[in-house]
């Protein structure tokens, strides 16, 4: 209560001082309502005044930082694509004002798009949903191949073999240990350690660029011009399948095979004729797109079952079977990784019959 009382005064000052808003201000009248949370400490909330409106970020400043921020949100801008405008800032305080890019996202417009679909397939896939999904994607790529051609090194944080081994690391401490309740042994303990080793080999040797790193559904925003982009604090300059993994292998929506493929494609066709170091072979940009696939559903697997067991945010838990399944298939797909489809089984087999949890989604 007390960080919304001290953001209320903040915008009390901010709001008669914008041009556009200082005539529907003379008496500091607004209305302020959550808009969305995340996966961290920040809060958004949406500021209105008549038929206008505005989002509010509050990120306390003992847990964040709202530079990195203010960075990207340069840097995507000046690549072309919609992110939200800054209009104020106090990081003193931790709070930013920013243009609202509406409550529309990507996963329920296609969502509604399922509903009025009379086949109403479980996968969106099909009728109105697939069509509209055809639309939303193409607009993703064409706002990903701008950030990824406005890429320069040591402009953001590397994404580099600590980080993906940090990443990763969540895995055994999180999803086994706190989810599963299960202590891997020193042989199973040294074949994970080596199948890391394989993923983030193959990750490194991946061209690098601009990564936003939560390009999925719930972060690409139905606008026009669309998309919008949103969430992209934590972005960093890796391997150039990453944000084509979180659009398409999108842990909050399933997608068959076939569309994945046939988008995939799509991309990789116009980034080579833009000039963006995609593998030359589509069958080898494929597989990094599903190595680095690898590498970030078993980092979600860490983080879902975190932010559940530390955070208190359970809803996250169910989501765990679709980036289950992604992790399976692709282990299932390449004999290097088979030994962690093994693994995966083994552990499965032993955990306690109380976290034998089902799930729908």
């Amino acid at each position: 209560m007390q960080r919304l009382q001290l953001l209320e005064n903040w915008l009390k000052t901010q709001l008669p001082q914008l041009a556009e808003f200082s005539s529907q201000f003379p008496h500091q009248h607004f209305n302020i309502s959550p808009a969305s949370a995340d996966a961290s400490f920040r809060r958004y909330f949406r500021i209105t005044t008549g038929d206008r409106s505005l989002i509010a970020m509050d990120a306390p400043p003992q847990q964040e930082d709202c530079q990195p921020f203010l960075h990207v949100a340069r840097l995507f801008a000046e690549a072309g694509t919609h992110v939200p405008t800054v209009l104020a800032q106090d990081l003193a305080q931790g709070f930013l004002l920013l243009s609202d890019l509406g409550n529309t996202t990507y996963l329920h417009a296609l969502n509604e798009a399922s509903k009025e679909d009379p086949d109403k397939a479980p996968d969106i896939t099909g009728g109105k949903a697939g069509d509209k999904a055809d639309l939303l994607y193409r607009d993703a790529i064409a706002a990903l191949l701008k950030i990824q051609l406005a890429s320069e090194p040591a402009v953001l944080p590397e994404y580099d073999e600590a980080l993906l081994l940090r990443e990763l690391n969540l895995f055994p401490e999180w999803y086994l240990g706190r989810h599963l309740q299960v202590m891997p042994d020193a042989k199973q303990k040294m074949e994970l350690e080596r199948v890391f080793r394989k993923i983030v080999d193959n990750n490194l040797a991946q061209s690098r660029v601009f990564v936003h790193r939560d390009y999925h559904s719930r972060n690409l925003m139905v606008i026009d011009p669309n998309p919008g982009i949103i969430d992209f604090q934590d972005a960093v300059y890796g391997p150039i399948a990453y944000d084509l993994v979180s659009l398409f292998k999108d842990a909050y929506i399933r997608w068959d095979e076939d569309h994945i493929l046939d988008w995939v494609i799509r991309y990789w066709e116009q980034a080579r004729k833009l000039g963006l170091p995609v593998a030359q072979d589509f069958a080898d940009f494929y597989r990094d797109f599903e190595w680095m696939g690898v590498q970030r559903h078993i980092k979600v697997l860490g983080v879902f079952a975190r932010l559940h067991y530390r955070d208190g945010k359970s809803a996250y838990l169910g989501n765990l079977p679709l980036v289950e399944s992604y992790l399976r298939k692709a282990c299932e797909r390449y004999r290097e990784l088979n030994s962690l489809l093994t693994l995966l089984d083994e552990w499965q087999d032993n955990k306690p019959p109380e976290t034998n949890v089902g799930y729908t989604f």
